[in-house]
């Protein structure tokens, strides 16, 4: 069988930064208590007049150049995503065409910030069963467009971003070695937009998260016929930074082993496993070889995780 792994990454970065220190100006909040509570240091949000379907465009053509493929050469591009330019059409399609993907079908998928998880999982399954070669998957939001910044409690929490992989064939040795998808519609109303602005109830999506990060990351390993002792790097969503020690500390992963990007660009849901993974690359963390657990959660309630031996 077709083993599917990761070819290529890239990633856009917004390009306002904000600090603490300005939405001290704002709100009645402080940089020690954002910082101490979420691990937050600054964000960025994109200029009004960008959106997540310019984002996904600069991360994928970043991807793409990674990967050494050229936009034709794509089959399939799935852009996870609840903040797209328009209800429809799809994020995908406006990518697809501008990137000049002649040959690629296009969808977008709504699993919040376990969105880049499911568009792995789903990818993965295109190729294995050999329907297509090469897949493009994206990870975007613009939150900024959807966070009420008078409401101190989640104000600070959110940036804008857009992470994307190009998916392909690998040896057998490496790729995706399992995947773990759940929900729990039963905690559907803790994260939400009903309005124009997402609402959260941060007490019980910390229980939740603290929770479901370390059980889904230790269920893939058992999954992958793998121990926690196997783990050489955990690449967790980027939401907060007790979540993410959490998760590690089940994995019993020493500090430099957990991908951290969560102080400089805050939570940015469906982007934030992507664009932490560009990071790690470029720094030279991430490995040819190295197992690698990324994990994810988010509204639904959603979440996932993947195990992957990175290289080709």
């Amino acid at each position: 069988m077709t083993k599917a792994g990761i070819w290529g990454m890239g990633s856009y970065i917004g390009e306002e930064l904000v600090t603490n220190a300005d939405f001290e100006k704002k709100i009645d909040t402080n940089d020690e208590w954002i910082r101490t509570r979420t691990g937050i240091e600054e964000r960025r949000f994109a200029p009004k007049d960008v959106d997540s379907s310019h984002m996904a465009y600069q991360a994928s053509k970043d991807a793409l150049d990674h990967a050494g493929l050229e936009a034709e050469d794509i089959d399939l591009i799935l852009v996870a995503t609840v903040t797209p330019d328009m209800p429809f059409p799809t994020v995908s399609n406006l990518i697809q065409h501008r990137l000049g993907a002649k040959n690629a079908a296009a969808m977008d998928i709504s699993a919040a910030c376990a969105g880049f998880i499911y568009g792995l999982a789903t990818g993965q399954q295109f190729i294995e069963n050999g329907a297509y070669k090469h897949i493009l998957v994206v990870g975007v939001e613009k939150l900024s467009k959807i966070t009420d910044f008078s409401d101190r409690n989640t104000a600070v929490l959110f940036g804008d971003g857009a992470g994307a992989a190009v998916l392909g064939p690998v040896s057998e040795d490496k790729g995706i070695l399992a995947f773990e998808l759940g929900s729990d519609g039963a905690g559907a109303m803790h994260i939400n937009q009903k309005g124009p602005y997402l609402e959260m109830n941060g007490r019980e999506v910390f229980k939740f998260a603290v929770r479901q990060m370390g059980d889904s990351s230790l269920r893939v390993l058992e999954k992958a016929g793998l121990t926690k002792e196997d783990c050489d790097f955990l690449v967790p969503h980027q939401a907060n930074i007790r979540i993410m020690e959490a998760a590690r500390e089940r994995l019993e992963l020493p500090l430099e082993k957990m991908s951290k990007t969560v102080h400089k660009y805050g939570n940015t849901s469906s982007a934030s496993i992507p664009m932490a993974m560009v990071d790690e690359l470029r720094s030279g963390k991430i490995k040819d070889g190295d197992l690698l657990v990324l994990v994810g959660f988010g509204a639904g309630l959603v979440w996932g995780s993947v195990a992957i031996r990175w290289g080709r």
